[in-house]
């Protein structure tokens, strides 16, 4: 299967349907929704796929608590509450309750199931036969394909660069910064999350200020007003670059473009800066 240009092993693709839709997933509601849908709740957190998946780190503030339910616990409840739980998640911010004009042609009539006729969620259930049909769609939506395979020549200066270009991580935690240091021949550093303090260490060791665009080994840093560095990305020659725009397991390390990664990377608030491979 492809993907975003990228080839998908049956087994990852097997670990995104697991991160899609796991067998129990949190639905977060305030005390009183709980309360009145009579939900249990437990605090116990998500995994890092699941943070990412339902985008826990842009919950509202008031979502306190967590029900988690499986297909069939779901399947049982009042369908008024399965309705009003669905919409709940969508005022919540979290992630993963689409649209079923997004997706009707695909799944319909499996989803007019679902409590709600505006929007549902994902299980196991809508997916059979169909992983490989919709988890395309939701990995690449609003992301542009790795145009690796456009590359006629791979810098000798960035050892692993061309290993890296067009993959999936095994799961969500690896990001830019590990990416950018992987590429520069780090070892491991594209398997972890890596955090700031880390990379910064890096960036003062291996780095020198300044840099060209056209060039390999040119670091972009993009730093928010505080100094905090928030992105990071790697030119790799001839006009190409390589990030990972994030440490989800659903955005794959890929060239682009100088010019269209400065465009998506674009935030009010950031500022960037150029550094060079001083080795």
């Amino acid at each position: 299967m492809n993907v975003l240009g990228i080839e998908v092993s049956p087994a990852l693709l097997a670990h995104w349907v697991d991160w899609l839709a796991p067998d129990v997933q949190p639905f977060y509601v305030t005390r009183q929704q709980a309360k009145q849908w009579d939900l249990v709740t437990d605090n116990r957190g998500p995994t890092r796929e699941q943070r990412d998946t339902y985008r826990v780190y842009r919950l509202d503030s008031s979502a306190t608590h967590v029900a988690w339910l499986d297909e069939p616990t779901y399947a049982v409840l009042p369908k008024p509450t399965r309705a009003a739980l669905v919409r709940a998640q969508v005022r919540h911010n979290r992630g993963e309750v689409p649209t079923v004009r997004r997706w009707h042609s695909m799944l319909d009539p499996a989803i007019r199931r679902q409590a709600d006729g505006h929007r549902f969620v994902w299980w196991k259930s809508l997916l059979e036969d169909r992983a490989e049909l919709v988890l395309p769609h939701v990995v690449s939506e609003d992301i542009g394909p790795s145009r690796h395979t456009e590359v006629r020549e791979w810098p000798s200066t960035l050892p692993r660069v061309r290993e890296l270009a067009g993959t999936f991580a095994a799961g969500s935690g690896p990001n830019c910064f590990g990416t950018v240091m992987a590429a520069a021949g780090v070892e491991g550093a594209d398997q972890v999350w890596m955090v700031r303090e880390p990379f910064e260490e890096w960036l003062a060791g291996n780095t020198v200020p300044r840099g060209r665009d056209d060039v390999p080994g040119t670091v972009f840093v993009w730093r928010n007003l505080n100094g905090l560095v928030e992105h990071a990305a790697i030119t790799i020659g001839g006009g190409w670059m390589l990030h990972k725009p994030s440490q989800s397991w659903m955005t794959p390390r890929k060239i682009r473009t100088v010019a269209e990664v400065k465009r998506s990377t674009r935030t009010a608030g950031w500022r960037l800066e150029r550094r060079r491979l001083s080795m």
